[in-house]
């Protein structure tokens, strides 16, 4: 089965460089989008947030921003998300309909298996 990879990842992230490691050892084409000068588009964000099970589990507790994000009121959260590109836990791998956040190879490696 193709598979269509995307990661979205920051540059100094070490999470996001095992993302692309892994898929490149396996000779698999992904593409690599920088999430901090593109962020992700409304389509991309609710197909991931669907995907990993809510919004919620994109927000990166350890970013510097977070507090910026903390007591928001839950409808809200969304657009600060997705106008502060920091606020991501990365990487965020998608698979088509497919997505991860973090790093997840013992889900990546199900992708490749399929």
């Amino acid at each position: 089965m193709a598979m269509n990879i995307q990661i979205f990842g920051k540059s100094k992230s070490f999470d996001t460089k095992k993302a692309e490691r892994f898929f490149k050892e396996r000779g698999i084409k992904f593409q690599s989008v920088d999430i901090m000068s593109k962020g992700l588009s409304k389509g991309e964000f609710d197909s991931v947030a669907r995907a990993v099970g809510g919004f919620e589990k994109l927000i990166d507790e350890n970013s510097k921003d977070y507090l910026s994000i903390k007591y928001l009121a839950k409808e809200d959260m969304p657009d600060k998300l997705m106008e502060m590109p920091s606020l991501y836990k990365t990487p965020i791998v998608r698979n088509g309909k497919l997505a991860t956040v973090g790093c997840c190879p013992e889900e990546w490696e199900k992708w490749t298996n399929e």
